[in-house]
């Protein structure tokens, strides 16, 4: 996340430690809520495709509080790459993270953010 906020993309020492810097500072600044908030606002999806307001849109015609557990989970699975990773087609890989994204969800409860 500090990287995709406030750095450049590429690769180079400097901004590596540049991103160390910001992810301590980070964490040690903002509560996780509003780690994970910051991230799903920024995060890309798709090519042109930021935040998990815009990827609801765009693949489920839907607000991200309209989407089920089922599609947040499959949002979820493709964080990793979103270019190798794709939601509108989802390989084999990918509907096993679901899988799993699902029954940690299950596993957590419905009040698990509460505590974040």
């Amino acid at each position: 996340m500090a990287k995709n906020l406030f750095l450049w993309s590429g690769r180079s020492w400097v901004r590596k430690g540049l991103e160390a810097y910001l992810t301590l500072a980070i964490e040690v600044l903002w509560p996780k809520r509003r780690i994970l908030e910051v991230y799903l606002n920024i995060a890309q999806f798709d090519a042109n495709v930021f935040g998990v307001g815009a990827a609801s849109a765009l693949f489920f015609d839907k607000v991200p509080l309209q989407i089920t557990s089922r599609e947040a989970a499959l949002l979820m699975a493709v964080l990793p790459n979103p270019q190798q990773y794709k939601v509108e087609r989802p390989s084999a890989y990918v509907q096993g993270r679901v899988s799993r994204i699902q029954t940690q969800m299950r596993q957590l409860g419905g009040d698990y953010l509460r505590d974040l």
